[in-house]
């Protein structure tokens, strides 16, 4: 297997922007230093604005855990990059930062070989809903830690994390150091993925999920400990955490629950399981698989090939639920981004429904295992949703 896959779960990126973009030219400039764009035309996709009540706030987080010793590095202790989003008084907070810093896009688009097929500046420019440092609604929300697949960043999703804002969540987006494609830390960092050379193997898969199953426990300690790392952790209800992952982040799901009891509720979007759940189970607690067409009971597609062995060891309430005419990134922004820019369907799925049917189903399950609001949507077909299909294997 090559860097840019590990075991057959981990999808490449180069699959969902395939040709060059086209559209009017509108963007801030590059900073300076940075390097000259391509020719490419730029459009600047505007991702699907929350449907909760409330607006959204955001902040982001630099998380230092001094007891460990990175392992992808050698040396230097594991840190964390995290954006915090949360239920937020309308009109308040300023802009949010860039979807992707310059270097982070720059390095995105290259690690695809789309460096001269997607303008930098369409990343960078990607709109999005939340405002840095809007006033917080007062209250006790339910914590949602949320994981991306391996070698893309926790930007990837943003419209998710958003929505699960507004219905009145906290959340927490991680980007694992060393394994993306590139993420910007403090000190003018830019760090790349040294885990993407080491992990090319099922044990090396198992190895990210389970270091990331620590750098979630860390970040529960440092959100809701007796001296948080942030400045409003006093809205998490420390009770009622949950988590999700894309890809490699829904196994780093399974393993963080089978390791930390303090997380209540479990996802995982299309990701294999390579820490398998516990022959014990997870005590009871609630976890749903979501994934794409070939996630499906018997096949060899991303999720089925693990999920079948692990799906009788889930001792709680559970689901399994696919999506027809999905893909392996139909459960982050990149659809309806791709839909923007003028690129080929990966799907006859479109993007915004792709984001509509994540934000749904993904929202109704925490609303119902966090929050104790019953969610019907959850009990089977709904003739409003006729691409999603319920297994019971």
């Amino acid at each position: 297997m090559n860097r840019r896959m590990t075991a057959a779960s981990l999808a490449l990126l180069v699959l969902l922007l395939p040709v060059a973009v086209a559209g009017p030219a509108a963007a801030a400039p590059p900073p300076a230093g940075a390097p000259a764009a391509s020719d490419t035309r730029v459009v600047l996709p505007q991702l699907p604005r929350p449907t909760g009540p409330f607006a959204v706030g955001q902040e982001t987080l630099h998380l230092v855990d001094r007891s460990r010793t990175d392992p992808w590095a050698g040396s230097g202790p594991r840190e964390l990059m995290v954006t915090m989003r949360y239920p937020a008084h309308r009109g308040t907070g300023k802009p949010a930062p860039p979807w992707l810093t310059h270097e982070e896009a720059r390095l995105l688009l290259a690690d695809r070989d789309l460096g001269e097929a997607v303008a930098v500046e369409s990343l960078v420019g990607t709109k999005a809903h939340a405002r840095s440092d809007a006033r917080p609604v007062a209250g006790r929300y339910p914590l949602i830690v949320l994981s991306p697949g391996f070698t893309v960043p926790r930007a990837t999703l943003t419209s998710l994390a958003e929505e699960l804002a507004s219905r009145g969540h906290v959340v927490a987006a991680v980007d694992h150091a060393y394994e993306t494609s590139g993420t910007a830390f403090p000190g003018g960092r830019v760090l790349t993925c040294l885990a993407c050379d080491k992990a090319n193997s099922e044990e090396g898969a198992k190895l990210v999920t389970d270091n990331r199953a620590r750098d979630v426990s860390f970040l529960l300690d440092r959100l809701t400990g007796r001296h948080p790392a942030w400045r409003n952790a006093g809205l998490i209800d420390p009770g009622r955490i949950g988590m999700a992952g894309h890809s490699i982040g829904g196994s780093a799901a399974v393993a963080a629950m089978a390791a930390d009891p303090r997380i209540r509720a479990g996802i995982d979007m299309d990701g294999g399981v390579f820490s398998p759940v516990p022959e014990g189970g997870l005590g009871g607690r609630p976890f749903m698989l979501l994934g794409a067409e070939e996630s499906r009971p018997g096949n060899t597609g991303t999720g089925a090939a693990s999920w079948d062995p692990n799906w009788k060891r889930l001792d709680g309430w559970k689901r399994w639920i696919t999506l027809d005419a999905s893909h392996h990134f139909t459960f982050t922004d990149w659809p309806t981004m791709s839909d923007q820019l003028g690129l080929p369907p990966l799907t006859p799925l479109p993007g915004a429904r792709s984001v509509d049917l994540t934000r749904r189903y993904v929202g109704a399950f925490f609303d119902q295992h966090l929050k104790g609001v019953p969610q019907p949507l959850l009990d089977g077909p709904d003739p409003q949703a006729p691409e999603v299909r319920f297994h019971t294997p």
